[in-house]
């Protein structure tokens, strides 16, 4: 039986910083990516064109045949297909992300969405981001991490990066949503959003992007002889 490809999975709160870390990280790999917050928020737009409400089966069986594509567009941000059709600002709304977040405690949903999650495994390797990458979907991942910020440097994040797109933004609003989304994920009976017993715990409080990629690489170089990309 040929060895199953290296993964590395970062997982952590609403606004740690680890869709961005996880992005530059695989790019810098030459690794693969899977942003698995996305595949939720996804799932919250597939499911409010089908007007599948709270329908465990109906969203079950959404999440089976689910059409996604992650890739670049010429400026290298991130876009997001969904059967072909361009959701990267609607995937992005908040009102989206709260959607996923309400969906994210239903059972048949997880079910539906963990084949799709682990189909991302491809050599040369995979760099996982979410809330149960280390714990559930990649339990057997060569190194987990596990980020974390305050969570009114959190939502001093979201709201600079709201304030930059042009979009209105208030930050006592942002900070009440990401606690109650953090109480939410970290309570749920349902893989709850905790680190893996073996994960590296990294604080990114005050910290830049690049003082965090450059840790996680390093990690890597230690973990699987990954030195990226210069």
């Amino acid at each position: 039986m040929s060895e199953l490809p290296p993964v590395l999975a970062i997982d952590g709160p609403s606004g740690s910083g680890k869709g961005t870390v996880a992005r530059c990280a695989a790019e810098r790999l030459g690794w693969h990516l899977l942003d698995s917050g996305a595949l939720y928020r996804i799932l919250a737009l597939a499911a409010l064109d089908a007007r599948a409400g709270t329908d465990g089966t109906r969203l079950e069986a959404l999440a089976r045949k689910l059409q996604v594509e992650f890739g670049q567009d010429p400026a290298g941000e991130e876009h997001i297909l969904l059967a072909g059709r361009d959701v990267t600002s609607a995937a992005r709304a908040e009102e989206t992300g709260e959607r996923a977040s309400q969906l994210a405690v239903m059972p048949e949903v997880r079910a539906g969405l963990k084949d799709l999650q682990r189909s991302f495994r491809r050599a040369p390797g995979l760099v996982a981001d979410g809330r149960d990458m280390g714990t559930v979907i990649f339990p057997d991942a060569g190194l987990k991490i596990f980020l974390t910020a305050s969570a009114q440097e959190r939502a001093q994040r979201r709201y600079n990066q709201l304030k930059q797109k042009g979009l209105a933004a208030n930050l006592d609003a942002l900070f009440h949503d990401i606690s109650a989304r953090d109480e939410r994920d970290e309570t749920r009976s349902l893989s709850p959003l905790q680190p893996a017993a073996d994960a590296v715990m990294l604080d990114t409080t005050g910290l830049g992007i690049e003082q965090v990629v450059a840790r996680v690489l390093e990690l890597a170089q230690q973990r699987f002889g990954a030195a990226g990309r210069s």
